[in-house]
């Protein structure tokens, strides 16, 4: 099995979550620095910050502050009141963002439906392995079979209806709003999404011209697209927590869900921490877009 080297282990971003109350961000020697009253209680160098989470609402910042983490390519997610982002700024880092967005506007609908039709099988092996080795992974793992380009059928759905009730029991309803441990299924698969989004956008992608979902006002369908095979290794984070008693999402538990984005996973036969692999999964996507490849680069969690 090959590792990703230290050099790129270096690439290597924090996921910085801004909460309690009275802080004010601003820049100084090219960090991120906290001050609270007048002591200053936090310092990230701004090369290190890849995602700002802004959860308080008495916090204040400077326009520089906010200009100059988009352009050290951090992604910034100011909260509302429910915890969940009410907006998301992305950085535009790529000098061949114009070439690869017409790439990807000139996509045709097969290549899309191929491209989908991969993600949904890669989601669902992955779901099956989260059930372990029981009879409705072996279900779900014959499944991925029947997913054909485009998912007419909606296998994906199919699949889902069987997976909740394995993972959660036959009361479990998934839904934004929805009872325990949906909460912490939002917050999870925000963050997972702001990683997402962060490295579509590095890539010189745009993220509103998904492969599958589409919107009007979906500005990050291509993120949601690409996040679905990660969803499943929130669902493990999440079960953990939830046999461990967690309800809803507090400090405790946005620790553990904020490791999610340095868990270990596998793409193309390679293992390292999440935010490096996703590199390397949207640099398939170019080469897809581009007519180089016929296949993404697919993430496999691992264990």
């Amino acid at each position: 099995m090959t590792l990703w080297g230290e050099s790129t282990l270096a690439m290597i971003r924090r996921t910085v979550e801004i909460s309690g109350h009275g802080n004010h961000l601003f820049i100084s020697d090219g960090a991120l620095c906290v001050r609270r009253g007048r002591d200053v209680v936090g310092r990230v160098p701004l090369e290190d910050l890849g995602v700002l989470i802004l959860d308080a609402p008495t916090t204040t910042y400077t326009h520089h502050a906010i200009a100059e983490a988009l352009a050290a390519g951090a992604v910034i997610l100011p909260c509302g009141r429910d915890h969940h982002p009410a907006g998301m700024f992305l950085p535009q880092t790529s000098s061949l963002q114009t070439q690869r967005v017409r790439d990807q506007a000139a996509a045709s609908a097969p290549l899309r439906k191929r491209l989908w039709q991969q993600i949904v099988r890669r989601k669902i092996a992955n779901q099956a392995a989260v059930l372990d080795d029981g009879p409705v992974a072996k279900g779900l793992k014959l499944m991925v079979s029947r997913v054909r380009s485009g998912d007419p059928a909606n296998v994906e759905a199919q699949a889902a209806r069987k997976y909740w009730r394995a993972l959660f029991g036959k009361v479990f309803r998934r839904g934004r709003e929805g009872a325990p441990p949906n909460a912490l299924l939002n917050y999870a698969y925000m963050v997972l999404r702001a990683c997402v989004a962060r490295s579509v956008c590095a890539a010189g992608l745009h993220p509103s011209l998904g492969l599958h979902h589409h919107n009007r006002s979906n500005a990050f369908a291509l993120a949601d697209d690409l996040v679905e095979p990660l969803r499943p290794m929130a669902d493990r984070k999440v079960k953990a927590l939830y046999e461990a008693g967690a309800r809803e999402v507090e400090r405790e538990t946005k620790v553990e869900l904020l490791s999610l984005l340095t868990a270990e996973i596998e793409v193309a036969g390679a293992r390292g921490p999440l935010m490096v692999g996703l590199e390397r999964v949207i640099a398939s996507l170019v080469r897809c877009y581009a007519g180089e490849a016929k296949a993404i680069e697919l993430p496999v969690p691992c264990n």
